[in-house]
């Protein structure tokens, strides 16, 4: 249901999804977590969060109910602007699971069960309108932004995916990020800019270039699986967010551990967006759109439209590795699956390719080629790919370094109270 949210929202863009997926995923986590003692709340891990609903320990609670309630309450609050129709599917789908468990429960369990993960909702929607994007396809593209103008900055492109001259987001950097530690990393290298042929920098767009002239069938099929158009697709974090669904779905996992998972990924990938869109603007550099029709061939186009703002780092790179890391920690590193995201799609006329489903040994695999599919695609060059794959991996271990559990001695301590 998320993910059909994300898909049907207007207006929708990567990065507001990319919040989105990471404040439903911790609401997942955080209605059900004062239910399993070895697990331990983010309440006081994250900046400004503090204060959540404790549940009565001498109460019962039926934690899917408190789930699907918190579950229903923060997606009609983050997507506020979704159709007056998606609302009704998502109450249509809270009813469901509400009619399945109801009838087993007694009256005052199945209304503390449902207020209490509605006030955990509401706690986090309340929370998250202090983080900087709050509503922010309101303001997708800021008019009043004056570019940089020196060489190699980013410019406007003429093939391109939104009909804007004005970046995508500009101010999304400043935004907190969920683990604190990630709104302190290290500035990633950029190659000096350099016209001269043979330079590291014109180096990098020629790569692009040549292998535009040697795309294979494979190489166009994942350039344009990957592509993730919000105007017609659940976006790249919605990609991740449907990979974390494979990976509980093939594991005999419990509840508390699914959300976890759910919780993780989309805040590694909400972080990942957050840093990676710090980073565009702070170099806004161009494309190769940009860089190969003026030294290297001018009639050159890429096989897939710019996206509406500057290059380095690649932003379906990081948010891909920090999945990727993520799902691998959980996992471990071999992990067969096939993504069927866009199975059924038509083919796309226009570059003559099909959408055909892929089949992975590994989540990095996968994270891999969505990297790669940037190049394929013209859009990016290798050092945009290989600094969002590295900056990923980063950002996702910040995350999970988090105390999702709570130590040896806490847990005694817990376990003797309940003896």
């Amino acid at each position: 249901m998320t993910l059909f949210i994300t898909r049907y929202t207007p207006s929708n863009s990567p990065t507001f999804a990319s919040r989105a997926f990471a404040y439903t995923g911790l609401t997942m986590y955080e209605t059900i977590v004062q239910g399993f003692p070895e697990y331990k709340s983010m309440n006081g891990q994250l900046k400004g969060l503090e204060m959540f609903p404790m549940a009565n320990d001498t109460k019962e609670y039926n934690w899917v109910l408190a789930l699907n309630a918190g579950q229903s309450e923060i997606l009609k609050k983050i997507y506020v602007q979704t159709s007056q129709e998606n609302v009704q599917k998502i109450d249509s789908l809270e009813q469901v699971i509400y009619n399945q468990l109801a009838p087993y429960l007694d009256k005052e369990t199945i209304s503390r069960s449902v207020n209490f993960g509605k006030s955990v909702a509401n706690t986090i929607f309340e929370w998250s309108k202090t983080d900087g994007g709050h509503r922010g396809y309101l303001n997708n593209f800021d008019k009043t932004m004056v570019h940089p103008d020196r060489p190699g900055a980013w410019k406007p492109p003429l093939f391109a995916q939104s009909f804007s001259h004005h970046p995508l987001h500009p101010h999304w950097g400043e935004n907190r990020t969920f683990a604190s530690t990630n709104k302190k990393l290290e500035d990633p290298k950029m190659i000096p800019y350099d016209t001269t042929p043979g330079s590291p920098y014109y180096k990098q767009f020629e790569n692009v270039y040549r292998k535009d002239l040697k795309l294979t069938q494979l190489e166009k099929e994942a350039a344009i699986w990957w592509g993730d158009d919000p105007d017609v697709s659940f976006t790249p974090p919605g990609h991740s967010y449907y990979f974390a669904s494979l990976a509980v779905e093939g594991h005999d996992i419990s509840l508390i551990k699914t959300t976890q998972v759910f919780a993780q990924v989309g805040m590694a990938v909400a972080d990942a967006f957050i840093n990676c869109w710090k980073w565009k603007y702070q170099f806004f550099t161009e494309r190769p759109n940009t860089f190969i029709p003026k030294y290297i061939d001018e009639e050159w186009e890429s096989f897939w439209p710019d996206p509406p703002f500057p290059s380095f780092p690649s932003g379906h790179a990081i948010q891909a590795a920090a999945a990727a890391t993520v799902l691998e920690h959980n996992f471990g590193k071999e992990f067969t699956f096939t993504d069927r995201a866009h199975e059924g799609r038509e083919r796309d006329e226009l570059k003559e390719t099909d959408f055909v489903i892929r089949s992975f040994d590994s989540f990095w695999e996968a994270a891999q080629e969505t990297a790669d599919s940037r190049f394929y695609g013209g859009i990016h060059t290798q050092l945009d790919n290989q600094i969002g794959l590295e900056k990923g991996v980063e950002i996702a271990k910040n995350v999970y370094a988090l105390e999702w559990k709570k130590t040896n001695e806490k847990q005694q301590s817990i376990n003797n109270n309940n003896l």
